[in-house]
């Protein structure tokens, strides 16, 4: 059994991702900002910590982080104003990063996006620039951490049921159910072959276990 903490646990992703931890016999804490989404999360099997990651600092992360045998990143500011996008989605996940490495939690997955790369082709007055810009920042600093990192990159998210199977060579805007999304990251904090690598992804045919056994072949590189 591992202990894993799930920054965002209120998330759609997060949920589904505390319940297949749970179902395998880990130990999931999930990190809220709202005491009010406790139920939630103690229903999907996880235990609720109760922090703003917007406003903690690395200390305070890091005694949240202490214990634990790994980190998932899935909080997000949901879009709304830039302050808080780059507050949320690049701050507060590199505090998160520092914070790990502090508590010294080496493995560490981050949930981005398929487009985290510096040619993302979003213009600066564009109002995504905001979240691709915070995003592939935090990313940035996760990867010129110590850490052993996984950054996955999702397509556009859906509710649709999951398939357990995905493609690492996504097509077009990369579709994924949130709950293979899930599965993904609960694969990837057991396969070795994920750690210091992008994986882009989207609905495929591929097992997600076999996907992300791939290694190199199937999955991307930092300057793909």
């Amino acid at each position: 059994m591992e202990r894993i903490v799930i920054v965002g646990g209120h998330g759609k992703v997060a949920l589904h991702l505390a319940r297949l931890l749970a179902d395998r016999g880990d130990e999931a804490v999930s990190v809220i900002r709202d005491p009010g989404q406790s139920g939630d999360v103690e229903q999907a099997g996880a235990a609720p910590l109760v922090l703003d990651v917007e406003k903690a600092d690395v200390d305070d992360l890091a005694e949240a982080f202490t214990g634990a045998d790994a980190i998932v990143w899935s909080a997000g500011a949901g879009g709304g104003s830039p302050e808080r996008t780059y507050a949320v989605d690049r701050d507060a996940a590199q505090r998160a990063v520092d914070a790990a490495s502090k508590a010294g939690v080496r493995r560490f997955v981050m949930v981005s996006w398929i487009g985290s790369t510096p040619d993302h082709g979003f213009d600066p007055d564009d109002s995504f620039f905001p979240y691709a810009d915070a995003k592939l920042a935090a990313d940035d600093h996760l990867r010129a951490s110590d850490l052993d990192w996984t950054i996955l990159g999702p397509g556009t998210l859906t509710l649709d049921p999951p398939s357990g199977r995905i493609s690492t060579a996504p097509q077009g805007k990369g579709e994924v159910s949130r709950a293979d999304v899930a599965a993904v990251v609960a694969g990837a904090l057991v396969q070795p072959a994920t750690i210091g690598r992008f994986v882009r992804f989207g609905n495929g045919g591929t097992l997600i276990a076999e996907a992300l056994a791939d290694g190199p072949s199937g999955v991307a590189s930092v300057e793909e």
